[in-house]
């Protein structure tokens, strides 16, 4: 097994790891998978190929990623929901991963954005519902971006084969 070999295999594991990374943000997500294809395009072996896939994957991870951010802030403001609000959330599911095994960060966020929002605005029912608008757009967010992560995870797979195809 030679060193270009190794690092197809360490860059193609490091991009699942980045895709996953998506969905759950303990991992690394979107920069990994371009870390991941810089690494594949200058230690990978296939030359000019390497660099189209790189530059073709990194449209997708900076589109996903921006596209994220833009999506789910536009909304948090149309809402009126504060920044706090959401790191809040983010704390409370850290803690909340500790505490309840595989969905905790999840109930956690979510719970932390509720306690949040019943502190800020003093009412239930309107907490609950700019919650829930928060977590649409959170959750709108990350599958665009995993939509989009998947795009570049697929560019560096078509590129690894017509490597090598080519090869």
């Amino acid at each position: 097994m030679n060193a270009e070999v190794i690092v197809t295999i360490l860059c193609g594991l490091a991009i699942a790891v980045g895709v996953a990374g998506v969905i759950i943000p303990i991992l690394p997500g979107s920069i990994l998978i371009g870390v991941s294809l810089l690494a594949w395009a200058i230690w990978g072996g296939a030359g000019t190929l390497g660099w189209v896939i790189f530059a073709i994957g990194m449209v997708f991870v900076v589109a996903g990623m921006a596209a994220s951010a833009v999506l789910t802030g536009r909304k948090l403001m149309q809402h009126g929901i504060p920044n706090r609000s959401v790191l809040a959330g983010v704390v409370v599911g850290v803690v909340g991963m500790f505490v309840i095994p595989v969905v905790g960060l999840f109930v956690g966020f979510a719970l932390g954005l509720l306690l949040s929002e019943v502190a800020r605005t003093r009412d239930l029912r309107t907490a609950a519902r700019t919650s829930l608008a928060a977590l649409k757009a959170t959750g709108i967010g990350i599958l665009v971006e995993f939509g989009l992560a998947c795009a570049a995870a697929s560019t560096w797979v078509i590129g690894v084969w017509i490597n090598a195809v080519n090869g």
